[in-house]
């Protein structure tokens, strides 16, 4: 049998082994932060008061500690993993330590040579990372004055200390000289990031970030480590903050073009090491310069603020209204304009590109997941192909507009704001000229209070209240003043007294009415479309959705076939129909009920669909007591009178096909 070279495990007692030399014990500076909370160290002091009720031959296994000896520094022995662990244990020790240095001195000497150096009484044995020695010292060393601080360490041995007391300090000190574990130390030839991954498959689990951080520094000596630390890793946390493992999954997305998982199996991890097989010094210092590069553009994306150039800081906190996903491409596209790649109006013509991308598939209930990643592609082959990637997936000025009669406004500040030239809307409400739920005293002429009017008047205003023609901004004073008040007197008490030009037009509007806001509707529709416009080329997707005046017409399907529209998006219904015999008589039903003279029209001039009565064999369906709609027509003929008789109604621009599979195919 071969006997292993470069891992050598033997079971050791805890607190011998702690005790033992002159050596300490370093947390290298790739370690995550100290993190165990009150429940874990409840959970220790159990375990050791447990043990310490056994018999002399109990003991209590703590599990595996990984360490390896410093190349630079003999003395010192690198924690690789453990660390959460061995720092509570300390603290334990500690707050013993503390307890009893007055009333038994035997005692506080052995728990002393736990806590520091044999040759150096100043120096505690455990060394954490630079950035929290100092605080982790003063615990432990019992010089924290009366600082008022939080911090872990100060938590967890304020509960030992407030459990723990001088006449159990015996029982608590020979549980903790029954402590035990299995000490692994590396030879040179380890791989140490493969053991420490195999060890911390369970318990808690590290983060994407964290593992990154253990896997550029682990094959460091200590020094290395240190100046990688401060030059390079420091910086890049001091950017990001809380969002690093966000930054870290935006910066892969980038450079791969590909989707990356932000959560699962360590998709981050994965994705970086596959993009980083090697991380030898010098290959490292080379990628961590690109790496605080793009943290230190993700810094000012996270605060738009910070960003000296006033344009590029508005447009950069306008996309931050549809969040973080779209980071990705502006990362890149901010890295060229400032390496002089491209020019700043590219940047700037981009970023507008982006906002009008959300804006527009939120207003038509479309995903905004996993399209950034095309972006970045498509962005490496020029500016002309980054343009006809996004117009491909952003929804048609025909489409916004018919969306934006009957639905609510998404983003009302972002929009309204821009709409309306208000840079900060802080001080603003979103005011509804209509109330959402007007009270029965409401008026919209000053006349006729709501409760006169008809279940289908107060239905329309009620559908129409949070669309784009009935809101506006309202200083947040003039909103109080007039709360629920009729339209007439906030027409004269508020909104004419405005800051904001569009808000005191309506003081110029006799009377609120549905006419009323779908006339407002047209006019800022038209500028909305002009602000967030999409590229301008002839080409457009819409995500796959057609205008229902470019539906192909079949002949027929052959046998076998189950489906030929995913759904069909009827003026901002969305409806659940799977082939062109369904959608004809839906649209006929609605013709009949919507647009009745247009369909009579329609059928007057192409001899039918509709009859006023059944006048042959074959598949009808009632419309009411007098007309019928006959069915037995080929699809050809369906898809025609589909469009005929929407084109006849004048809302034909209103109506979108999504095709299946099998659709597109045919």
């Amino acid at each position: 049998m071969s006997t292993a070279t470069n891992v050598e495990a033997t079971a050791v007692n805890t607190i011998e082994w702690l005790a033992a030399g002159s050596t300490s014990i370093v947390v290298p500076v790739y370690q995550r932060q100290y993190r165990w909370d009150i429940g874990g160290c409840e959970r220790l002091l159990s375990d050791v008061r447990a043990v310490a009720a056994e018999d002399d031959a109990h003991r209590h296994f703590i599990g595996s500690i990984l360490s390896a000896h410093d190349t630079a520094a003999a003395s010192d022995l690198i924690l690789i993993d453990g660390q959460q662990r061995i720092t509570t244990l300390m603290l334990l020790v500690a707050s013993l330590h503390h307890a009893v240095k007055d009333s038994d001195p035997a005692l506080a000497a052995e728990l002393e040579r736990v806590l520091v150096r044999h040759d150096d009484p100043t120096r505690t044995k455990l060394r954490p990372h630079d950035a929290w020695a100092e605080l982790y010292e003063s615990v432990v060393l019992d010089r924290r004055g009366d600082a008022d601080r939080e911090s872990r360490f100060d938590d967890n041995y304020a509960f030992f200390r407030s459990q723990i007391h001088a006449e159990e300090a015996p029982s608590i000190w020979r549980g903790l000289r029954r402590l035990e574990h299995v000490s692994i130390t590396l030879g040179a030839q380890a791989n140490a990031q493969q053991i420490f991954e195999s060890l911390n498959s369970t318990g808690e689990p590290l983060r994407d970030h964290e593992l990154i951080h253990n896997y550029i520094l682990m094959g460091l000596t200590h020094s290395e480590q240190l100046d990688v630390e401060s030059r390079f890793w420091l910086p890049i946390e001091r950017h990001t903050g809380e969002a690093i493992g966000a930054f870290w999954r935006h910066f892969l997305v980038m450079t791969t073009g590909r989707e990356v998982a932000a959560n699962g199996e360590h998709g981050v991890y994965s994705a970086f090491r596959h993009s980083f097989p090697h991380v030898d010094l010098e290959h490292l210092r080379a990628h961590a310069e690109v790496w605080r590069h793009y943290a230190e553009i993700y810094g000012v994306l996270l605060d738009p603020t910070t960003e000296p150039d006033a344009e590029i800081a508005r447009q950069l906190g306008y996309v931050n209204t549809f969040g973080r996903s779209a980071y990705p491409l502006v990362l890149a596209a901010s890295s060229d304009y400032r390496r002089g790649v491209i020019e700043r109006a590219e940047l700037l013509e981009t970023l507008e590109w982006i906002q009008t991308l959300y804006l527009r598939r939120t207003l038509v209930n479309l995903p905004n997941e996993r399209l950034i990643a095309r972006l970045c592609r498509a962005r490496l082959d020029g500016r002309d192909a980054l343009a006809r990637a996004f117009a491909r997936i952003t929804p048609s000025d025909e489409r916004v507009s018919a969306v934006l009669k009957y639905s609510e406004l998404p983003h009302a500040a972002y929009v309204l704001g821009r709409l309306q030239g208000v840079d900060d809307t802080a001080d603003f409400d979103i005011e509804h000229v209509v109330p959402p739920v007007p009270g029965d005293a409401w008026s919209g002429d000053g006349v006729r209070p709501w409760i006169e009017y008809t279940d289908d008047e107060q239905n329309s205003h009620r559908a129409l209240a949070p669309t784009l023609g009935n809101v506006t901004l309202l200083e947040q004073g003039l909103t109080e003043r007039v709360f629920g008040s009729s339209y007439p007197v906030k027409r004269d008490e508020a909104y004419a007294r405005s800051s904001v030009a569009a808000t005191r037009e309506l003081a110029d509007v006799a009377a609120w009415d549905t006419a009323a806001i779908s006339a407002r509707t047209v006019r800022l529709t038209a500028d909305l479309l002009r602000i967030w416009a999409r590229p301008a080329l002839p080409e457009i997707d819409d995500d796959g959705l057609t205008p229902i005046l470019d539906a192909v017409r079949r002949r027929g399907w052959p046998a076998g076939w189950e489906r030929e529209f995913d759904y069909v998006e009827y003026r901002g219904e969305r409806w659940e129909v799977p082939d062109v015999k369904y959608l004809f008589n839906r649209v006929f039903r609605r013709a009949w009920t919507d647009t009745t003279d247009a369909a009579r029209a329609y059928c007057a001039a192409h001899g039918g669909p509709i009859y006023d009565e059944m006048a042959w064999k074959g598949q009808w369906d009632a419309l009411d007591d007098s007309h019928f709609l006959y069915m037995g027509w080929d699809s050809n003929y369906m898809m025609s009178a589909v469009q005929g008789v929407l084109e006849e109604s004048g809302i034909a621009s209103e109506v979108f096909v999504k095709y299946s599979y099998i659709g597109n195919v045919m």
